[in-house]
């Protein structure tokens, strides 16, 4: 994708000549830049990167934003994306306190990754509003895995643009009768919401008193909840609990990034003479799933992909819907046209089916009717080697991804089969299918079809996805489904997680 020989530019600095010997001198930044896990990202990032941290760090960003993206659609609560994306933040973007060993690291990471996807998203209007729909939740969660007093210091740091005081210990327990009449409310709420029970008036007070920080700014800052009469005032102040707290921080981080992004967006033309970096941004913009999913054949789990096992309940229950429905009308019809071949064949090589298995397999479908193996191996078997990278130009072919799929025209004709079922299939027997995979509840398969009428697809699969594995998924990372070989390789390692628990437990 880059260019691999060195060029020299005139007016650009040039990364090999600015290196350090010191491996550790290309994290050395200003301490009030990286003194915080949290940031507005008001201050561009001068220091710099190699090409390949340029891609791997936005891509690791991405595919948060990507599990962002599908747990709004699925109309999940604050508290229940912070569960799905935490594992996917501790994995691909961790930030630790300060004095960790990698904290200059991983806060250089984030920095940069943030201002790498502006450059991407700020090219539209609809590019720019789910950038900063996104980043503002990731903001939240973050905001919220912070410990009370780095909480205080990140609002301290920050004193510049928010009008905020934070009360004393002895103010908070003066006017504690008042906080408690006009917030307590909101926060029983807040932790009923959170699996807390009911908290008597004493742990109220408890709670008020040790957990609740407390913070005053001008009324005027505050109209709208002056109004619903939500928080305490006195002498011209309103007094704010911790959760109030937050969602006038996500407006000030919104307004931000929404003024930047059209910045942003103005300095686009410059980066049009630099061939290295166009063809990155423009690929990771087209869409929030627009990546490969990179599947690793794990021996434990392709152990028993063979021709025959693979037509067994065993693994076809793990097969998303359009594998399934590729393989049913193959074993009916003892064919598939091309494209139906290409899909599905792919498929089950990413799913561990060798070339051998792949030829006992094909060829006994398609001839355990009329047609004979000479015919077959004349007009067929060229076609499943080459997608082994055996005949031709040896391509190593990859699976199909979502976007792939959809991208392909559908199908024109009752013979053909390939295709998104989510899109492509009638209503009626888009449901009936969805039954036969156990999703049955009347209000599930209305938020399915909702997805589907909202051209959602890959949100419509990861809803059947987490519907169809709920038990196995009970307490484990969630992921949005953007590639059917994710959706068997996910479904079978739950099987297996699930296998392993239930013999610690014999």
């Amino acid at each position: 994708m880059f260019r691999q020989v060195k060029r020299r530019t005139a007016g650009r600095r040039n990364f090999e000549d600015s290196i350090d010997e010191d491996s550790t001198a290309s994290y050395s930044t200003p301490p009030t830049l990286y003194s915080s896990r949290l940031s507005f990202y008001d201050l561009p990032p001068t220091h710099e990167i190699t090409l390949e941290q340029f891609e791997t760090w936005a891509i690791d960003r991405l595919k948060i934003l990507i599990e962002i993206e599908s747990c709004l659609a699925r109309s999940k609560s604050l508290k229940e994306i912070e569960s799905s994306i935490k594992p996917l933040l501790l994995k691909f973007m961790p930030l630790n306190p300060n004095g960790s060993i990698n904290a200059a690291e991983e806060r250089m990471k984030d920095h940069y990754s943030h201002f790498i996807l502006r450059l991407v998203f700020c090219r539209s209007e609809e590019l720019r509003k789910n950038f900063v729909k996104n980043e503002t939740i990731l903001f939240k969660v973050r905001y919220n895995m912070l410990q009370p007093k780095e909480q205080q210091d990140f609002i301290e740091l920050n004193l510049y643009r928010l009008p905020w005081k934070y009360i004393s210990s002895d103010e908070k327990q003066k006017f504690m009768p008042q906080l408690i009449s006009a917030s307590g409310a909101s926060i029983r709420s807040q932790l009923l919401s959170e699996g807390v029970v009911n908290l008597t008036n004493d742990q109220l007070k408890q709670h008020f008193m040790h957990k609740e920080n407390f913070i005053k700014m001008p009324f005027e800052k505050v109209t709208n909840l002056v109004s619903t009469r939500s928080i305490f005032l006195h002498k011209g102040y309103g007094y704010l609990p911790t959760s109030l707290q937050l969602n006038l921080l996500a407006i000030e981080f919104q307004e931000i990034l929404s003024t930047n992004l059209v910045h942003t967006f103005r300095t686009i033309p410059r980066l049009e003479e630099d061939d290295r970096l166009l063809p990155l941004l423009n690929n990771l913009s087209r869409n929030f799933a627009n990546f490969q999913y990179e599947s690793e054949v794990d021996p434990e789990l392709v152990s028993d992909i063979n021709s025959k096992l693979i037509v067994t309940p065993a693994i076809t229950k793990h097969f998303p819907l359009c594998a399934t429905n590729l393989q049913r009308n193959l074993i009916a019809g003892s064919h598939l046209k091309y494209g139906g071949r290409q899909q599905l064949g792919l498929f089950l090589k990413g799913i561990g089916l060798n070339v051998d298995e792949a030829l006992k397999f094909w060829s006994y479908q398609f001839t355990k009717n009329n047609m004979t193996l000479e015919t077959f191996n004349k007009e067929y078997k060229y076609n499943i080697r080459h997608m082994y990278g055996l005949e031709g130009a040896r391509i190593n072919y990859k699976p199909w991804d979502c976007s792939t799929i959809l991208s392909k025209p559908k199908p024109s004709n009752a013979l053909e089969h390939h295709g998104c079922p989510y899109r492509d299939f009638p209503i009626d027997s888009l449901v009936s299918s969805l039954n036969s995979m156990g999703v049955k509840d009347q209000q599930d398969l209305n938020n399915i079809i909702d997805d589907v009428n909202k051209h959602d697809y890959t949100v419509a699969c990861t809803r059947v996805f987490e519907i169809t594995h709920a038990r196995g998924l009970q307490g484990k990372e969630s992921m949005h489904i953007t590639h059917p070989n994710l959706y068997f390789d996910r479904s079978r390692q739950l099987e297996r997680s699930e296998n392993k628990e239930t013999k610690q437990s014999e």
